[in-house]
This record gives structure tokens, sequence and C-alpha cells, in this order.
């Protein structure tokens, strides 16, 4: 098994943190390794507290009287320098619980406001991103939306169109758009699952 034995913090930013670690291999060679985290000092990372606490939320939500849309945002990224289709999603406040994040966070992005249902915690609970890169790592909300599409509470920094989804757009957009992997497993969720019963795949759920 292998050992980390040192982490210098390289960066001290707000959202993300670069991390130099030195680490030591299975076979006892050792290593430079790179790790990008959330976390703001390197006592708060994940190797350090051994808890896996969600620095993010992603939201599932359901739009309309069949609950035959779904919720997605067109977002500008940076980092692909182009447009990509992803769930509405953010990060976590200091002491915030994630369902209440969901929430806020798609009020938000979209102006809709959102009614979560209550699931089993193996379907919400949270599971880490790009784990080959960083800690991060994400809870799930699942639930229905309603209200109209305003803009009016988006940063100033984000460029985002909100798309109401039926499942014809889905196909069209799984196969000719950007879409990043989370958002695109979930939309075949939403494509393959029976209508009259959109959140089967979520056993036991019930409306909250």
């Amino acid at each position: 098994m292998g050992k980390i034995l040192k982490v210098t913090q390289v960066t001290d930013n707000r959202f993300l943190n670069m991390y130099d670690l030195e680490v030591e291999d299975k076979n006892g060679n050792q290593h430079p390794y790179q790790v990008a985290s959330r976390a703001r000092h390197k006592e708060d990372m994940k190797l350090a507290t051994g808890k896996n606490k969600p620095d993010g939320v992603i939201i599932y939500a359901l739009y309309g009287e069949q609950k035959d849309h779904v919720v997605l945002i067109r977002q500008y990224r940076y980092s692909i320098g182009n447009y990509i289709y992803e769930f509405p999603a953010g990060l976590i406040d200091e002491g915030e619980d994630f369902h209440k994040a969901g929430v806020r966070e798609l009020r938000e992005e979209t102006g809709l406001t959102f009614h979560p249902v209550e699931v089993d915690p193996i379907y919400s609970k949270p599971y880490f991103t790009t784990i080959g890169m960083t800690d991060e790592s994400c809870a799930a909300v699942y639930g229905t939306a309603e209200g109209e599409i305003s803009k009016k509470e988006q940063e100033e920094t984000e460029e985002i169109e909100v798309v109401l989804a039926d499942r014809k757009e889905v196909l069209r957009i799984l196969r000719e758009e950007h879409v990043s992997l989370m958002c695109a497993y979930m939309m075949m969720h939403f494509l393959h699952e029976d209508p009259k019963d959109p959140f089967g795949f979520l056993e036991g759920y019930r409306s909250v």
C-alpha cells in the first residue's frame, strides 16, 4: 500500500488549491504527485481528515406536470474553451446541509424552485469526481422543479443558459454536444426510464 510522506500547499485560493505530495509506492519507490483540492488548508484535505465531506452538490430536477423535461445548464467553461452541458450544481457553504444547498443552487442558477424527493443515502451520499486529480466529492439531490427561468441570481462570472430538455433533446445533446460525465450518465437514466415513473431508478424514493 502506498504512503503519503509529505504534503506542501502550493496555492492559497478561495475555491481551489494545488498541493504537492511526496509519496511512496507499494514497492518503496518515492515519487512526486500533485492534487487539486477544495480544501483551504492541507489539514482540511480528505487525506488528512479521513472524512468524505461533500464539497459540492449536483441537482437532478425534472420539470413539467408530466415530469417529462430535465433541467440542464449549458455553461461556458475555461478548461475547454467552450460550452458544455451539465446539471445545475454548486459548492456547499460551510455548515450548510447539502439538500438545502441544492435548493439554493437551483434557484441561483436557474430561478426555479426545487422540491426534493427523499431517497436512500446510497443515491445521494457524496461520491468522488475525478479522483486521479482531486479529492473533490459531490452529493446529489433529486426532485422536481417549477417556476419561471431567471438569470437574476447568477453570478457575474457565470455564463449559463438554462435548458429544459425533453427526451428528444436529451438524445440530441448526448449525440452532438459536450456533456459532463456525471450529467451524461444521469441523462441516460432519464432517456430510458419509464415516463410513468421517472424516478424509478431511485428505489424506495418518496416525496417530502
